[in-house]
Parts: structure tokens; C-alpha cells; sequence
């Protein structure tokens, strides 16, 4: 059979099954708390035993607190809505426990679904009554002056059932408004009442909407216009029908799927098997570059101390591989330290191009990787602290008031061209940047430049002439040859420095990709118009043109940046050229360029055989035609997104 056929029908049963009851595991809040564990503490083990433990309860009882003597200490609770079956609490309680971890490791979190609630915490909250978190649904009511009134008339109905019940009540009025209130357990009678009255009254601030809820220390409060809860009668009745119900649906799902799912899992088994042994391999060259450089190697708990543990004030960038903070390490240097995403292959690729690549390599124009980090819950990427940030900060930031003259652009683009000329020629290897764009170049305190974020370079064997790969980098700034047939050389970061050259000296930022814009809005079409019309130095950023600065310099430095981006591979200038020109581009003149490509989104559809544009991730995914390079991340950045 099929593997899509069987994963299908597989869903399907499953989808069968979940139709006969409601567990409600919708998520209604998540709140995780800020403080983190001391160093050297078995908190994950000790979380792993409250979960436990917890389920034990939930299992027999449906609700449960448990204790576990630790340092620091922590209290769980957990507990599901009365109406709701046994069956369904422990769906419930399932999810909870799947989506709480998001928390860690904090020593601290909370989280409501519709059905239930898990607590855990470092102190004995469970009589504590708090000022409720309110989620006012998005829909409006009925545009009803008696909506209101029955919403008032329902919350009184559901707090007086509560009180009457042990904590728990449900009502309705006239069937156009339906409420549900659960008090937690381990709350007294009176703070049961309080806890109620404090959400009745914060959902009066929802009377406009369809649906509210209020989420307490100590109680859930909710309301909707349809009936989302079951009657007390029906939830004991349910009970019994849900455990009958469970074996008939396990008797005709074994009868049903077991062949099916054998097929399946010994599938699945396979390529699992076929993957992990993969990313093992990578991981085990990580591991060998880390013995390899053994300076290289930090503790996960010095950068942590370093960072304040990752304290939010610390953070100066954050992109789509993680985000860096500033950190000051015990001897008292002052480093950059990246946090990587952990979760993805996309961790195990660029952390194995960092540590790999450029940890043999250095240069003035490069970022120095200092060591890195594999042994805490997330991996770390230690670097030098390059104080002024990123290049478009000064480029693009309107909040930023200082303005780079044109001493300090020209530098800026000269450095960065001989930071790419070393990759290119002056290492033992070849490497690709793939991803050079004004927020991947870092400024120190002399405004020099340093190039940063080498997750997506690629190793070029000298025998070849070019990779065949899937692409990767930014929008905007990806050569036409490598974004719509995957044809990756060093020419492709000619052409993205091409780009950069022309926002650095124009001050504008490139919108050749933005959907919105036309051909004729792209930077590229811009500067090749007054390159056209012989007046370049109109092309200059205005802010430039109220100073000091050499004319004709500027202009041949344009000039440069459209032979970089000409559409044709082989017309475009090495690096090595490229800083020659610029370097004597005074005493010489700088050739002819032909017209640059003038890509827009449109011009994707050409590539739609191998990729697909999605607007709502705004990522282009594409699929990996390289034997040679199998590891490449397959997705895009679309725009800028500033990572360091």
C-alpha cells in the first residue's frame, strides 16, 4: 500500500476517533516565569518526576498536587473541569504536559487549556487567588442591548451554581450565552468566591464579544454564545459511555489498522533510522570539530552566567537561526553569544558551518568565532563583541542619528570587499558567504567593517565549477543564476555585495523583491536609469550630497556596484578585481557595465518547478538537487531580518 495512502487513512482513523468526544485542549494561556534554576540543580529530572506524578493522580482522581523536595523546591497541580469525562481529562491532561515544556527552564509556569489546567512553581501557591489574565474573544455579539444583561445574569447563575457544588457550575440564559466555572481544588470556599467574582467581573469586560475567558490563580472563567460544556448529568453519564466507547474504538481500530499501521511503522522506521544516522554523522563531525579546536569549548554554564542568564536586556539581535546576546565571560571580555534554535536540522547545518568553516580562519574583515557550546539544553555560538552593530542600523534605522559620511561608506564597502576576498581566494578553501547583506556586516568602534553569520556558507572545491544546490540566503540580494536554477560560484557573492554597494552609497534600501513594488521600484532599476542618463551622482544619498564628498568617486563606486550585479555570471568581476578597482578607482577607469536584471516576485514563478512562495511565512522553500550538498537548509528569508 501506498505510504501517502496509509498516512491518510491513517489521519483519518484518528480523526474518527477524536470525533466522538471533546477532551477541549484548545490552549487558552500559556505564562512562564522569568527566573531560571541555579547552576548545577537537577531540574529537568525533578520536572520529569512531577509530570509523572501528576499524571498518577489525574489517572485516578482527576485532579492532584504533588511535591517534590528540591532545590529549588517545586509544587505542581494539575486538574481537569468537572464535565469533562475520564477519557477526555486524560487527553487533556496529555496536551498540557506536551506544551508546558515551551516554559523551560524556567522554575516557573502555568498554562490553561479549555478543559484544563497545569501549574508548577518553586512555592506552595495552591490557595493563592490572583487578578485573572482576561482573552476577550475576536467575533462580536449580536448587535443585542440584552446581550449584556444575560451575560451579567449567566455569571450569576454559574457563581451561585459553584457554590453549591464544590467549585464547579455551568449555566445558561435563554440559549443565547453559556458560561462555565471551575475553581481549583486546593482553593477554599471563600477564595473560591473571590477568585469567581474576579473573573465574573473581568468578563463584563468582553460583553461585546462573542466569548471570554478569565484565567486565575485559583479559577478558570469562561462564557460563549454556543454550548461548549457538558451538563454535570452528562459528564457522569459520559464517563461510562467513554470507557465503552474506548474499547470498541480500540477493538476496531487494532481490527482495522493494525496491518495498515505495521506497514506504516516499519516505513517510518526506516527513513527515521536513515535520518537519525544522518544527523548523528553531522553531529559527530560537530563533535570532532569541538576536540578538534578543544580551546574552542565553553561551558553551558559560564555563557549563561556571562549573559545574565539570557536576560531579555542583554539581547542586541535576533533572527531566524536565534538570538545573540552580550555577554562579559569571567576573565572580563566582552563576547557576543548566539543561541541557536535547537529543533531543526537547519541547527545541525549552520552550527556545523560555523564551528567548521570559520573557527580555521581569521581575518580583520571577519567575525572571529571565539568557541561554542553543545553540552546545556541549547547550543551556543560564542563570538567577538563588535560594539556598533550592524550595518543597516546606520543605513535604515530612522532612529538612529548618526549618519555615516563618505569616508566612512567608502571604507565600509572596501573592507567588506576584502573580507569576501579572503573567503574566495585567500583561505585554503574556497567559501561562499551565501548570505552577504548590509544586517550580516558588523561595525567595531572605528566603524570598520566585519563580516557576520556564516550558517549558510559553502565549502567550493577548487575542480569545480560550480555547486548545484538548494538556495538559501536573502531576497533581494540572490543572484538571478543561483535563485531560479540553483547555480551556486563565488559570483553569487559578487552579486550580493553588488547590491550592498549600491544601498551603502545610496541610502536606500533594495525592494526588488517586495510584491507590492514593480521593476521599476527596485533599487537596481534606479541606479541603472541615472547610470543611463549620465548622472550617477543623483543616485547618491541626499544626506551625503549637503557634505563634503568626492563626486566622481561616488560615482565610479556605483559604477562598480552595477558590474557586480550585472545579470550575466561570467561579466561580473572577481572579489579580487573588484578591490583593485576600488582601491585605484581614481587612477582608472572602471569598465562598461551592462544592464543589471531587474527581478521582481514575478520572477519566482519561473522557478515555481522547484519552489513555492508562501505569503503568509513570506519563505520560499525549495528542494535540494545537490548530492554534494545535502545539508543545505531549504529555506529563504524574504526581505531583511536583522540577526545580529
Amino acid at each position: 500500500m501506498h505510504t501517502k495512502t496509509l498516512t491518510w487513512l491513517f489521519f483519518l482513523l484518528l480523526l474518527f476517533s477524536v470525533s466522538l468526544c471533546d477532551p477541549r485542549t484548545s490552549e487558552a494561556g500559556l505564562y512562564c516565569g522569568t527566573l531560571k534554576p541555579p547552576q548545577n540543580t537537577n531540574f529537568i529530572p525533578n520536572f520529569v518526576e512531577e509530570m509523572e506524578s501528576l499524571s498518577e493522580l489525574i489517572n485516578k482522581h482527576q485532579w492532584g498536587t504533588h511535591f517534590v523536595n528540591s532545590t529549588p523546591p517545586m509544587y505542581g497541580l494539575a486538574q481537569c473541569f468537572n464535565d469533562l469525562s475520564h477519557t477526555d481529562c486524560l487527553l487533556c491532561y496529555a496536551a498540557s504536559r506536551t506544551e508546558i515544556p515551551r516554559c523551560l527552564p524556567s522554575v516557573s509556569a502555568r498554562i490553561f487549556l479549555d478543559g484544563c489546567f497545569l501549574r508548577y512553581d518553586n512555592y506552595s501557591f495552591y490557595s493563592e487567588v490572583s487578578t485573572p489574565a482576561v482573552i476577550c474573544g475576536e467575533q462580536h455579539a449580536a448587535d443585542k442591548p440584552e446581550f449584556a444583561e444575560n451575560l451579567a445574569e449567566v455569571i450569576g447563575i454559574v457563581k451561585r451554581s459553584a457554590a453549591e457544588n464544590g467549585g464547579f457550575g455551568v449555566g445558561q440564559v435563554k440559549g443565547e450565552v453559556y458560561a462555565l466555572g471551575q475553581c481549583w481544588k486546593t482553593v477554599s470556599a471563600d477564595g473560591c468566591r473571590e477568585c469567581l467574582d474576579k473573573g465574573g467581573e473581568a468578563l463584563r469586560g468582553c460583553r461585546s464579544k462573542r466569548e471570554g475567558k478569565a484565567l486565575n490563580a485559583g479559577c478558570y472563567f469562561r462564557y460563549s454564545t454556543y454550548k461548549f460544556y457538558n451538563d454535570h448529568s452528562e459528564a457522569k453519564h459520559e464517563h461510562g459511555l467513554s470507557e465503552n466507547r474506548g474499547i470498541i474504538i480500540a477493538i476496531v481500530l487494532a481490527a482495522v489498522a493494525f496491518t495498515m499501521l505495521s506497514l506504516f511503522a516499519a516505513y517510518a522506521g526506516y527513513a527515521k533510522l536513515v535520518q537519525i544516522k544522518k544527523e548523528r554523522s553531522n553531529l559527530g563531525l560537530v563533535s570532532i570539530s569541538i576536540n578538534k579546536y578543544s580551546s574552542l569549548s565553553f561551558k553551558y554554564e559560564t555563557l549563561e552566567k556571562a549573559t545574565d542568564y539570557f536576560k531579555s536586556s542583554r539581547k542586541i539581535g535576533e533572527g531566524g537561526g536565534g538570538s545573540v546576546f552580550k555577554g562579559t565571560l569571567p576573565n572580563g571580555e566582552t563576547v557576543a553569544v548566539k543561541r541557536l534554535f535547537y529543533n531543526t536540522r537547519q541547527w545541525v547545518d549552520e552550527f556545523f558551518n560555523e564551528v567548521n568553516l570559520i573557527s580555521g580562519i581569521q581575518h580583520k574583515r571577519l567575525v572571529k568565532l571565539l568557541g561554542c557550546s553543545i553540552q546545556g539544553p541549547e547550543s551556543l555560538l560564542v563570538y567577538e563583541y563588535v560594539p556598533n552593530r550592524s550595518l543597516d542600523q546606520f543605513l535604515f534605522d530612522k532612529n538612529n542619528d548618526q549618519i555615516l559620511n563618505w569616508k566612512q561608506r567608502f571604507n565600509i564597502i572596501v573592507g567588506t570587499a576584502e573580507g569576501i576576498e579572503y573567503l574566495h581566494e585567500g583561505s585554503e578553501v574556497r567559501i561562499i558567504h551565501r548570505d552577504i547583506k548590509s544586517s550580516n556586516v558588523l561595525l567595531d568602534e572605528n566603524l570598520s567593517p566585519k563580516i557576520a553569520d556564516f550558517g549558510l556558507a559553502r565549502c567550493f572545491a577548487s575542480d569545480k565549477s560550480h555547486l548545484s544546490t538548494g538556495i538559501a540566503g536573502t531576497l533581494g540580494y540572490m543572484a538571478p543564476e543561483y535563485l531560479v536554477q540553483g547555480q551556486l560560484t563565488e559570483k553569487a557573492d559578487v552579486y550580493s555585495f553588488g547590491v550592498l554597494v549600491l544601498e551603502i552609497v545610496s541610502g536606500m534600501r533594495n525592494s526588488s523583491f517586495k510584491q507590492e513594488h514593480s521593476d521599476s521600484g527596485s533599487l537596481l532599476h534606479k541606479v541603472w536609469k541615472h547610470y543611463r542618463e549620465n548622472e550617477l551622482v543623483d543616485a547618491v544619498d541626499p544626506c551625503l550630497r549637503d557634505h563634503e564628498f568626492l563626486a566622481k568617486e561616488a560615482s565610479n563606486v556605483l559604477q562598480i556596484g552595477l558590474l557586480c550585479t550585472q545579470a550575466s555570471v561570467a561579466l561580473r568581476p572577481s572579489m579580487a578585481e573588484v578591490v583593485l578597482m576600488l582601491k585605484a578607482n581614481k587612477e582608472r577607469d572602471i569598465p562598461i557595465p551592462n544592464q543589471p536584471p531587474f527581478l521582481n516576485a514575478t520572477t519566482l514563478e519561473q522557478a515555481s518547478s522547484r519552489s513555492f512562495v508562501s505569503n503568509a511565512l513570506t519563505k520560499v522553500e525549495t528542494t535540494d538537487t545537490s548530492s554534494e550538498s545535502s545539508s543545505t537548509p531549504s529555506s529563504v528569508n524574504m526581505g531583511h531580518i536583522s540577526t545580529k
